[in-house]
This record gives structure tokens, C-alpha cells and sequence, in this order.
């Protein structure tokens, strides 16, 4: 806490040394900020950073509807799904930022691209068999199975310009060399919006207006957009009173969130489709005990977690969970069955566990660049000291994290993760945290390997209803629920502090939101006063 109150200072002081500066708003250019690394390649994004890149300067097949459950079309005219066939109809009036025209073959190069890179979200189109180009205007997907999802995965399919794209091989192990990999890692080769003019992972990307998008876009969106990474908390209150900031990323620690709004700042957000997981490590002893782990989740404080995101009345970074599976979605326990601590059931799981908690310290991690996470850490080490276990608190950066999750002997025995359903759609939340296949990455830290767990996975992403899906997801919550590889510490509600001058309906108004994480923030949609 000490820490947090040092911050807060910190935050007060440079504030007071620029609250007398006249505003200094960059007439058209909006800035913001997130936590590296802001990675330009489309088929290697998947956290937060990565996804405003991709929607800003990428343009995917189909769009999520806004305000609404389904898919709208985008890049796509049209589509037909035919059981493991499905045929989409193109536009013909798309560009990208080279001049080329899009046709069905970038659509078809993407996907391969993809899938021979095998990173980022590549694990959304496994179930592509084939895909070919009948003519300019369409192409057609076949499917190994039948995939419920895949319009939905669509939305994370971002067009590459396969011209551009082939002129700028780099070496590699075959006739594609690096498929572009070293020029996409710092220049665009998309139709999107928003043109890269710059890009430094780790301390700024700025983008600059497509005058050529085949959409109007409105003529107070922002001609250029600085994206920041890695400030620190009282750097971005210190920007935000001066006028040189507009938008914060959703870690900053809730006073300093209450702060800006003092300040005059509004507040965005994203709801619906995540949550904030406590990740256990299933391999690592004491918590390779089901009981063990049953024990710690039982004794977790969901109260507290959620009073420790709050930053206003009525404003909160997190809404009660009810299981495995958030609030509203396929599988999901009803919302007035949240969550609640309970020692008496935490003690007589520990009693059935074989180890003795005294006998071993559990590793807690937090990621350094979200500073909220050390007091959910601080939560644990209180709850769990009640159970008899000694913790060890270790701050860890992103990029650390991540390579130390890719090996069970050096992940944490307990990780801290903000997780989403990248398309909206339950399977891409949990088929990459818990199936036995995808163990081994950030969001997957437990290392569970379960039949069951693989089964209804499976069942649910192959299931040829909406009530069959149902069915399996539910089911899938319930064994979740049993073998708690996870603590289900709340469902999550992101909160951005902002700058009256900056409106986008996306993160403001119901109607307008897209259900997908980072798509509020299509800086088309947004305008500023200046």
C-alpha cells in the first residue's frame, strides 16, 4: 500500500506544477497511452496494444455489431456458411495504403501468412483446411470440422497487402523467407483507416489519417494518433492536467483514475466478455492438489478484489463473477450467484489436501506494468496466510512473464492475467486458457490437462446450436468450477480516464459498443473539440 501511496503523491506534486499551464491541445491529434510492447504485425497480435494497431491500421472481413449479439458486414460484402464451406463475397472498391487493390488472393495470402507464422491468434484459423480464391471478389474457407465460431473469428483476421508484402521478404527457412515479418514489424500493409508513420514497440507508434478510406470518415477524427507506451502514473496525470494527454490505459491505479476525474476527465469503458484470473500453476506442488487448489479459491476475498478496483461511485474496473464463465455468456452462471469467500468450505479442502501449507511458499506474481496487481497480490498473501501458507510476492515485467510462462517448473505457482474473448465468442476465451494443447502461454499458465476440460471444449466449438453450445459450456463451467485451475477473482470492466475533448460513442454509450476488446478504440469513430 505503501507503494501506492507514493504514487498518489508523486501524482499530486507534478500536477501542481502544471495545473497553471495554459491547455495545449494539438489541434487534430489525439494521444493515449498503453503497456509495451505495441507489436505492428497482424498475425502476431493478441494483447491489448497489439489489437488498437491491428483495427486502426487493419481492416478485418467482418465486423461485430454494434450493440448487438452477430456480425455485420465489413471488408465482406456478404457470406454463405454451407456445413464446413463457407464463401464470403468481397468488396471491390478497397485499397490499401500502397494504392493496390484488394482481392480475393490477399484474403487467401493472409490466412496462410497466418498460419505459417503460428502466433498471435493463428490458433483461431487451425480449422482452415483450405481457403481459395474463385475470382477477385470471392473466397472460399473449407473447414476440417464444423466450427461454430469462425464468422466470429473473422474479426481477428486482418487483410495484408500480399503485393507489398511479398516486395519486402527478409531471409528465412524457405521460398517465403521471413513472410515479411521484419517489414510488417515497423511499417503497414493494410486498408485500414489509419496509415503507421512511425513505430517504436516500446515507446510510441504514431499514425496518421487514410484520406483514401473506402468509408467516410467523420472530419473531426483524429488526423494523427500518438500512441505512448509504458508511462508512468503520475507522468500521465501530470500530461492529462497540461493538456497533452487524452486518454489513459485502463492499469492505472484507481485513485489516481478518481484523481483525473477530479481533474475534469470523463470515463470510458469496456465491459462483457473477460474477466481477471487468478492462474494456478496445476503442476507445481502444493497446488497439483485439486483439494490444495479448491482450498485457496474458497479463501480468496471476491469482495475486497472488486472494492480494490473501485474509482468512483458507481465506477469499478470489475463486476462479480459467478464461475468460470463470465456474466451474458454462452455456459454462464446467473448474476445473482456471485462469488463469495467462504472459510469454513477453504478449510475442509485443506484438510482433504495432501500437503501441509506451512511446508511451502507460494510464488505471487504481478505484472509490473499493471501496479493494480500488487495489492491483489498483497489480498492473497492476507487470505492465504489464514490457510497456513507463507507467500512470496514478485513483481515481474511483461515480457519476463511471458517467457517464464512457456515452462510449468518456471511459471509461478499463481499468475495474474486480464483475459477476453478476443472475438467475442466464449471459444476464444477458454478453448486458449484450458485446452491440454494450447498449455504454455500467458493466458494458459496452469498447465491444466483434463479429458473433460478437452471434450466440451471441443463439443462447444463444433456444436451445431445455440442450445447445444449451451449445454457444453455450462458443463464446462460446472468441471471448471471442480477442478479450480483458476481463481475467478471478478469479470472485467475496463475503465480509460479521458479528456472532455475526446467523444467516441464505441466506449460511452451501449448502443455503440462492439463487444470485442480494443474495437471502442477504432479511432475513426471518435472525434475531438478542438
Amino acid at each position: 500500500m505503501k507503494t501506492y501511496l507514493r504514487i498518489a503523491a508523486s501524482a499530486l506534486a507534478m500536477t501542481a506544477m502544471v495545473a497553471a499551464a495554459a491547455p495545449s491541445w494539438a489541434e487534430g491529434v489525439l494521444r493515449l497511452d498503453e503497456v509495451p510492447v505495441g507489436e505492428l504485425d497482424p498475425a502476431k497480435a493478441s494483447d491489448y496494444a497489439d489489437s488498437l494497431l491491428m483495427f486502426n491500421v487493419y481492416d478485418t472481413l467482418v465486423l461485430p455489431a454494434q450493440g448487438a449479439p452477430g456480425h455485420v458486414p465489413h471488408l465482406a460484402m456478404d457470406w454463405v456458411v454451407d456445413g464446413t464451406t463457407v464463401t464470403l463475397t468481397l468488396r471491390d472498391d478497397v485499397a490499401f495504403h500502397s494504392g493496390n487493390r484488394m482481392t480475393a488472393e490477399d484474403v487467401v495470402f493472409s490466412v496462410e501468412r497466418m498460419q505459417a507464422l503460428g502466433e498471435g491468434l493463428s490458433f483461431l484459423f487451425t480449422v482452415v483446411e483450405s481457403v481459395e480464391a474463385v475470382d477477385d471478389t470471392t473466397v472460399r474457407f473449407t473447414l476440417s470440422e464444423p466450427y461454430a465460431p469462425f464468422i466470429a473469428s473473422l474479426v481477428r483476421l486482418p487483410i495484408v497487402d500480399k503485393e507489398t508484402v511479398m516486395a519486402n521478404l527478409g531471409p528465412g527457412n524457405d521460398e517465403m523467407g521471413d513472410w515479411g515479418q521484419a517489414f510488417l514489424s515497423a511499417n503497414s500493409a493494410g486498408t485500414g483507416a489509419y496509415v503507421v508513420r512511425s513505430h517504436n514497440p516500446q515507446e510510441e507508434t504514431v499514425l496518421v489519417r487514410n484520406d483514401n478510406y473506402f468509408l467516410p470518415v467523420d472530419p473531426g477524427a483524429p488526423s494523427e494518433v500518438r500512441l505512448r507506451y509504458g508511462l508512468e502514473p503520475a507522468t500521465i496525470r501530470a500530461l492529462m492536467a497540461s493538456g497533452e494527454h487524452d486518454i489513459t490505459s485502463q492499469w492505472l491505479p484507481p485513485e489516481v483514475m478518481s484523481a483525473l476525474a477530479g481533474d475534469g476527465a470523463q470515463f470510458f469503458s469496456e465491459s462483457g466478455t473477460g474477466g481477471f484470473y487468478i492462474k494456478l500453476n496445476t503442476t507445481k506442488p502444493p497446488l497439483d492438489d485439486v483439494h490444495c487448489r479448491r482450498a485457496l479459491a474458497a479463501a480468496f476475498d471476491y469482495e475486497t478484489a472488486i472494492a480494490i478496483t473501485r474509482i468512483a461511485e458507481g465506477v469499478a474496473g470489475g463486476l462479480p463473477a459467478t464461475g468460470a464463465i463470465p456474466v451474458g455468456m454462452f455456459g454462464a452462471n446467473p448474476a445473482d450467484e456471485p462469488l463469495v469467500r467462504d472459510m469454513e468450505a477453504a478449510r475442509a479442502h485443506l484438510e482433504a489436501c495432501a500437503y501441509n501449507p506451512s511446508e511451502h511458499t507460494l510464488e505471487v506474481s504481478w505484472i509490473a506494468e499493471v501496479p493494480i496487481e500488487e495489492r491483489f497480490a498483497l489480498l492473497m498473501q492476507a487470505n492465504f496466510s489464514e490457510l497456513g501458507f507463507n507467500t512470496e510476492i514478485v513483481r515481474v515485467p511483461w515480457v519476463l512473464f511471458t517467457e517464464r510462462v512457456t515452462n510449468p517448473e518456471s511459471t509461478p505457482h499463481i499468475s495474474q492475467v486480464f483475459v477476453t474473448a478476443v472475438t467475442g465468442d466464449p471459444d476464444t476465451l477458454l478453448f486458449p486458457m484450458y485446452h491440454s494443447s494450447a498449455a504454455g502461454t500467458w493466458q494458459s499458465p496452469e498447465y491444466l490437462d483434463d479429458a473433460e476440460v478437452d471434450r466440451l471444449l471441443e463439443e462447444g466449438r463444433s456444436a451445431d446450436s445455440d442450445d447445444a453450445r449451451e449445454a457444453a459450456y455450462s458443463a464446462l463451467n460446472a468441471r471448471l468450477m471442480d477442478l479450480a485451475p483458476t481463481i475467478y477473482a471478478f469479470d472485467r470492466n475496463s475503465v480509460f480516464a479521458a479528456s472532455p475533448r475526446v467523444s467516441a460513442p464505441a466506449l460511452t454509450d451501449p448502443a455503440a459498443a462492439f463487444g470485442v476488446d480494443g474495437m471502442g478504440f477504432s479511432f475513426r469513430l471518435m472525434t475531438l473539440d478542438d
